[in-house]
């Protein structure tokens, strides 16, 4: 569940008007949030005007569940060009309070007053949720706006999606055969034995790693479904989930629970029996372990997503076989198996090294999240060693959407680029975080696993695929993204000595071209920011001595963007 982390300070007197209720105000200081997300349609108005073509609507939404009190959000829109100029802008305020607001911008295209070349934009926006003091909806200057941005940067939500004006020459991209996959298309063959001719040897599986059943707050059913179930509530669990998943086309489905509400509350329930907890994540396992029996051709995975959000950070932890838990009854007993102390990264990290788990970082923010010793992102040793993946992009976790068409998207590169400047070795995912009854449903966006051809999917082969960094993120199902380096492939670490050859594989099975390839470079350890290094798809260079890491990103002509894992390289 995507729950930005902010900075609110609850009022003492609120607080204790609360504390007899405990149970629902502990979930609320948990998940204090602020949720922004920005649609910008990557093409105009095709019936448009010839000279209006390029015309558009962004969609700006705003939430904030759980908040005790109205709020101003103040928001900056910015058009950028390809050269990283701002040519339009535009800024508002809306009151916010229970309820989600949208507001519509008109981009009227280019014209005579807006002379712009031909190119993929920008549109960035920029917006901060604050306490609310009079109505100051529509009366608040530009300059207002801005200040109150820069006052409150840390906590401010940024998105930012490329869209086309214009005509876009397509890219060349190096031939590549798609390699093989399974169930793209609805159906579920058995397992490839033979690779794709001139392709490299693996096999493709599409996964959503992140979703939710009525083992938390996930499960709800669709008509009715608009947020975050009450735990343990919903009519649908983990095995309906997969059935949902298998029909709709994914090979693989993760179903991962809120550590913290096995107890049936999203607070903390002080009559909770550790025994009743602790044997419905084990029935968790059990019904993956049954439906992978019955269904050899999909992987069900049953897991954790642990942490809360306010001074936290959600975390996946796919293949724990007991349920980490922070939260004790009214006789002192820990609702689960083992002890994780609430907010102790440094420790939970460690603690998955020890045991072989590995896991996900969950949307991502830059500021406030996975703090140890106060850094946010902050890289241990232990903490490279377990965490494999971070989640590049994620649709609304409340879309009942079961076409594939949701327009709620978030995209949390900024992070992900923070934490692999910070040393991590981990490769993109995108997921949809359900939490109503579509798992996989409401996009088609994916992460891709490859599995070399020939070994059977399965837990273990799943395991050691996320472990080998070998996974792209994509925004289209039927497209693959492979970067290599001098033979070796994404996900790798490596020693080199000379020229370094870089290339962006990519291949649609529906005919989709590329209208930009981008691979970027950063340096792990550095702390520093992630650089664009080439704007083609096949590239050399001679990196300086020293350690770096590249990746490529590509997006499609329907503005679909898919990314590579990075590869890592030590050069001599």
């Amino acid at each position: 569940m995507r729950l930005a982390a902010t900075k609110k300070i609850l009022p003492l007197a609120l607080m204790m008007a609360f504390s007899a209720a405990g149970l629902a105000f502990a979930s609320e200081l948990d998940h204090h949030e602020f949720e922004a997300t920005l649609h910008a349609p990557y093409t105009g108005d095709a019936s448009a005007a010839a000279d209006r073509k390029d015309a558009r609507v962004f969609e700006l939404t705003f939430n904030y569940p759980h908040v005790q009190a109205a709020q101003d959000v103040v928001w900056r829109l910015e058009l950028v060009d390809p050269e990283g100029q701002v040519v339009e802008h535009w800024t508002g305020a809306e009151r916010l309070f229970k309820k989600e607001v949208k507001t519509r911008v008109r981009w009227s295209g280019r014209g005579d007053a807006s002379p712009l070349a031909d190119g993929l934009y920008q549109a960035r926006m920029r917006a901060v949720s604050v306490d609310a003091g009079e109505d100051t909806r529509g009366s608040l200057s530009e300059g207002a706006i801005d200040a109150l941005l820069a006052e409150h940067g840390n906590e401010a939500i940024q998105q930012e999606w490329e869209i086309s004006v214009g005509q876009q020459s397509v890219v060349e991209m190096p031939a590549f055969a798609p390699m093989q996959t399974m169930g793209v298309d609805g159906t579920h063959n058995a397992a490839a034995k033979v690779a794709a001719t001139a392709s490299l040897p693996y096999t493709v599986y599409f996964a959503n790693l992140h979703s939710q059943t009525n083992h938390s707050d996930g499960g709800g059913v669709i008509g009715s479904c608009t947020g975050a179930q009450e735990p343990l509530v919903s009519p649908n669990g983990p095995s309906n989930a997969y059935a949902y998943a298998k029909g709709k086309g994914l090979d693989i489905l993760m179903t991962s629970e809120h550590n913290h509400m096995y107890d049936g509350s999203s607070g903390t329930n002080t009559s909770a029996s550790p025994a009743t907890a602790k044997s419905l994540y084990q029935s968790g396992l059990t019904a993956a372990a049954n439906y992978n029996a019955a269904n050899p051709s999909f992987l069900a995975v049953y897991g954790l997503e642990w942490g809360v959000i306010t001074n936290g950070g959600h975390l996946n932890i796919f293949n724990s076989p007991e349920l980490l838990q922070w939260e004790v009854n009214s006789s002192g007993q820990l609702i689960g198996d083992t002890l994780t102390p609430k907010g102790d990264y440094a420790g939970l990290y460690t603690l998955m090294r020890q045991r072989g788990w590995i896991g996900q970082f969950n949307h991502p923010e830059t500021t406030g999240q996975f703090l140890v010793n106060g850094v946010p992102l902050a890289y241990t040793a232990d903490g490279d060693q377990a965490m494999v993946l971070c989640e590049v992009l994620n649709t609304s976790a409340f879309s009942n959407n079961t076409t594939e068409t949701e327009t709620g998207r978030s995209s949390f590169e900024g992070a992900c680029k923070k934490a692999l400047e910070a040393g991590y070795h981990v490769a993109f995912s995108s997921n949809q975080d359900n939490h109503c009854a579509n798992w996989g449903a409401s996009y088609g966006n994916r992460t891709a696993v490859l599995i070399p051809t020939g070994t059977a999917l399965t837990m273990s082969s799943f395991i050691a695929a996320l472990k080998a960094r070998r996974v792209y993120a994509t925004m289209d199902k039927n497209s693959q993204l492979v970067l290599t380096a001098n033979g070796h492939i994404m996900g790798e670490r490596f020693t080199n000595t000379g020229p370094l050859n870089l290339v962006a594989n990519f291949a649609n099975t529906t005919g989709k071209t590329v209208t930009s390839v981008v691979i970027y470079q950063g340096v792990p350890g550095r702390n520093g920011t992630v650089t664009q290094l080439a704007t083609v798809a096949n590239t050399t260079i001679t990196p300086a001595a020293g350690q770096h890491f590249y990746y490529a990103k590509v997006t499609q002509s329907d503005g679909n963007s898919l990314w590579s894992a990075p590869i890592w390289v030590t050069q001599n």
